[in-house]
């Protein structure tokens, strides 16, 4: 059984989390890095993370882009800041400019430009990492995390192009592989070409991935098939990458 971290899901998403963390950790998952998208799912993860023994629960607050609320930004910035010795990251936050309600809307993407800077801002302050969605907005997010100064990024399940990803790496900077590596050619192109030095696996649960019988709702369990996927891509064995990512995973969040 290997040890291992799934480093971004939504556990406030998931219907009965407490069982199916239960057979996480039963799976041999030893941490999971819960994300935040606004301040409900900030303040629910802090609640599951102080009701769970196993596995570790780690948090990451922050306002994910499709989930900007107008009338709750200042709140949730003030919540973040009040709880910021329970994060171990911020995230996830960053652009998407491929909602419809965002498409060429100038203002809509300001938005969450504006919101963004701010919360790199609350990452630089407070010497944490991000974790980025950057979908359809793969530069503009480098750009702004290297205007802000921040150190250590993960452009979460990274599937923009090769050019792009060059630039990430070349910061130092990591992706992250999910399951989709299975079906997602653009997916599997940007975690072959990043070194397994800077990459990191997860599940974002509870999305729905594609098999070739059906398909299943991921939960931290199942970041054991990303790692499998991973070192199937890679050429690697399963017990040499997964002492990598558990490296990387610790250094990156700096956690024991």
């Amino acid at each position: 059984m290997f040890r291992t971290f799934d480093t971004h899901a939504h556990l406030d998403h998931i219907t009965d989390v407490d069982q199916v963390l239960k057979e996480a950790d039963e799976a041999g998952i030893e941490g999971v890095v819960a994300v935040g998208m606004d301040l409900e799912s900030n303040k629910k993860n802090l609640e599951i993370k102080k009701r769970t023994k196993s596995p570790k629960i780690f948090i990451a607050l922050g306002i994910h882009p499709g989930n900007i609320k107008a009338d709750e930004v200042e709140n949730t910035i003030q919540f973040i800041r009040d709880n910021i010795q329970e994060a171990v990251a911020i995230g996830e936050i960053g652009l998407d400019f491929w909602y419809k309600d965002v498409r060429k809307n100038d203002e809509r993407e300001q938005e969450q430009r504006n919101i963004f800077r701010r919360q790199l801002e609350l990452a630089t302050e407070f010497d944490l990492p991000v974790i980025v969605h950057s979908r359809g907005a793969w530069k503009d997010c480098l750009r702004l995390i290297k205007d802000a100064g921040v150190k250590k990024a993960n452009f979460h399940w990274y599937s923009g192009p090769l050019d792009i990803l060059d630039e990430i790496l070349a910061c130092g900077y990591f992706v992250s592989a999910t399951p989709a590596l299975r079906y997602s050619p653009q997916h599997q192109d940007a975690i072959k070409h990043a070194p397994i030095e800077q990459t990191l696996i997860e599940t974002d649960s509870p999305v729905y991935f594609q098999e070739e019988a059906g398909g299943f709702s991921a939960t931290p369990r199942h970041v054991l098939k990303t790692l499998k996927l991973c070192a199937a891509l890679k050429n690697l064995s399963e017990e040499n990458v997964v002492k990598v990512f558990n490296s990387n995973t610790r250094k990156f969040f700096r956690i024991e």
